[in-house]
């Protein structure tokens, strides 16, 4: 179709000048560029403009038309919606006097009346950063359309965008983060259905599984020690050109307990098991980088490497990493393992093919244990204290995992491992295949997931369990509220007879045996199952009540180490000061029904009161 449209200065011209021109009324710019800098876990990204070109099917030649020209477009947000009243300024690269226009509600902004020359282009709008400047050289009587997309201003450049060395930086970091501006912007750009709830006060902000990044959102790591390293951010350094991050945070916990028999009194409770003492928890240092998966143009790659030392690497070692901490190293007072260690908890790379479905993740290494809602690094958990249903299931595993993204509503997830807690080199590791399937709804509001984490012989072994899972998380409507229930049956096989002398040199180390229903036998089936439900509500933007019940029945022992039945209720307060302190105080009552398994096996029943602090760096 031919279209003829009239271009004129004034009045009666009209019909002079009016030209025909094929298919286009203007020379319009055919895309506006992307943020240029990372987006980081707190949403922040530079501003972009487009830049001004011919338009995909218009003559590169400015069609003949009086000498003044003129420049209109939309202004945009991050997600490519209208975004309105912004401020457009254009003004000559010469320095010559500017010329400014607001948007209007729809976006749309139009400069006209412009002499023929080079001019720079800027917009700006509170709670986003200003656009860099775009060159545009205008030819006598030429139009161009250019939309222009704006996005929140990244956090370090408000953090660190100052000069100084590298400590006033970082106490910089820490003063805006405790301090933030009463308008943060916009979210990041993402893809998929909205965040359901909000970190802080939660651990994260879309239900989490694991051994995967979150296909289609962006990275949520903002940390002051990656911040205060970036440097001035007009002069990005390294780092922050490689999109390489670099923190952690200490936890320190304490807890006041009813039990105070033994080393580990508290015991089967976790993670904090020695009784009436405050504890170094954790202390992280993180080296990674995180692959861009809202974008779908083309492959990017990330790693991960967390270094962990504290008391807690003796949940989480795995046969084959510096595991003589914990295994076969036997101390005088009975116990075993050495209070506190080190260990590299996840090590991974991470690939990401955009064109596999609507995204598709492998990671290669060792990674979290896939399904759960807990998990082992303090920040990633409702409450201080975990679960008996978390605590004596699979940590991590080493191998090779791949999660497709289907839709907003399909994740499918496939593997293979070593196995539970097995290094692929270890003397115990087994070739262990997994399968995962999350369906999401209520937009997003809804995720059912359900795997099988663990599938070989199954044949007694550290850790090495079937195990078969199922997740529920809801939201209520719109309210603060929000729940999330999870159960499993897990079991080994020939596990020997704890209560069979002749079974006794079958046993190992950090393995239990099981309490097989007839004595003469060597071994038998070990099976247990438990479900955890969590029920949340936000109070304020920086608080949150969480309560927790569960149930566990350890069937054959095998698991704690008493053949019981367990209830734990937990009822727990988070406090976050800015994103980079939280205080979690809670309170727990544990009851085992069949046999005394607390307080060193001479109790049924144990209250504790336990806190910790994380201090993120």
């Amino acid at each position: 179709m031919r279209s003829c449209i009239g271009i004129s200065a004034r009045g009666l011209l009209i019909l002079l000048a009016s030209v025909c021109i094929d298919g286009q009324s203007l020379v319009r710019a055919n895309e506006a560029l992307s943020p240029t800098s990372e987006t980081t876990d707190k949403g922040a990204s530079q501003t972009a403009l487009a830049a001004a070109k011919p338009a995909d099917g218009a003559s590169l030649t400015p069609t003949p038309v009086p000498s003044m020209g003129g420049l209109r477009g939309i202004t945009r947000n991050p997600r490519g919606l209208p975004l309105p009243l912004v401020k457009v300024t254009v003004r000559g690269a010469d320095g010559s006097a500017a010329r400014s226009t607001v948007s209007g509600l729809d976006g749309a902004y139009s400069l006209d009346g412009l002499k023929p020359g080079r001019y720079e282009v800027t917009a700006d709008k509170e709670g986003f950063g200003s656009s860099p400047v775009a060159p545009l050289q205008l030819a006598a009587g030429q139009s161009f359309y250019i939309d222009v997309t704006l996005a929140i201003a990244p956090a370090a450049t408000s953090q660190t965008g100052n000069s100084g060395n590298f400590f006033k930086r970082l106490g910089k970091a820490y003063w805006d983060d405790w301090h933030p501006p009463a308008n943060s912007g916009p979210d990041a750009p993402y893809r998929g259905y909205p965040a359901p709830i909000s970190n802080p006060p939660f651990p994260f902000t879309v239900w989490p599984i694991g051994g995967t990044v979150w296909i289609g959102y962006p990275n949520a790591t903002s940390y002051p020690l990656t911040n205060a390293l970036y440097g001035n951010s007009e002069k990005p350094n390294w780092l922050k050109r490689a999109n390489i991050q670099l923190y952690g945070w200490a936890d320190l916990g304490m807890n006041v307990s009813t039990s105070h028999n033994g080393t580990y009194a508290n015991a089967p409770a976790a993670y904090p098991q020695i009784a009436n003492t405050f504890v170094l928890d954790q202390a992280t240092f993180y080296i990674e980088r995180v692959p861009d998966t809202v974008q779908t143009d083309h492959f990017d790659w990330g790693f991960r490497l967390t270094n962990l030392y504290g008391f807690d690497y003796r949940f989480t070692t795995a046969e084959g990493y510096f595991s003589q901490q914990l295994l076969n190293n036997p101390k005088p007072d009975g116990t075993i393992g050495n209070k506190y260690g080190y260990d590299p908890v996840m090590a991974y790379l991470d690939l990401y093919f955009p064109k596999v479905g609507e995204g598709m993740d492998v990671r290669i290494g060792r990674y979290i244990s896939l399904p759960d809602i807990e998990a082992q690094l303090a920040p990633n958990n409702y409450t201080y204290t975990h679960s008996l249903t978390y605590t004596y299931d699979c940590y991590t595993q080493t191998g090779i995992n791949a999660t497709i993204k289907w839709s907003n509503h399909w994740t499918t997830q496939i593997g293979l491992s070593g196995g539970c807690e097995a290094a692929p080199w270890s003397p115990v590791a087994k070739l262990t295949g997994n399968f995962c399937l999350g369906y999401t709804w209520a937009n997003g509001g809804d995720n059912f997931y359900t795997c099988a984490n663990s599938i070989n012989d199954s044949k007694y072994s550290y850790n090495n369990l079937a195990a078969y899972y199922a997740t529920w998380y809801h939201k209520f409507g719109q309210s603060k509220y929000h729940m999330a229930w999870e159960t499993w049956y897990q079991y080994e096989k020939d596990t020997p007879n704890v209560n069979n002398p002749a079974a006794a040199s079958l046993l190992l180390t950090n393995a239990n045996g099981a309490y097989c229903s007839n004595i003469s036998d060597l071994t038998c089936f070990a099976p247990e199952w438990a479900t955890v439900h969590y029920i949340s509500r936000q109070v304020g933007k920086k608080d949150a009540l969480i309560v927790r019940n569960e149930f566990f029945d350890d069937i054959r022992g095998q698991r704690t180490g008493f053949k019981t039945r367990y209830t734990t209720h937990t009822i727990s307060w988070n406090h976050w000061v800015g994103t980079t302190l939280v205080f979690r105080p809670e309170l727990r009552y544990d009851v085992a029904y069949d046999a005394p398994a607390y307080d060193s096996g001479l109790k049924r029943h144990q209250l504790m009161f336990a806190a910790d602090m994380i201090w993120f760096y």
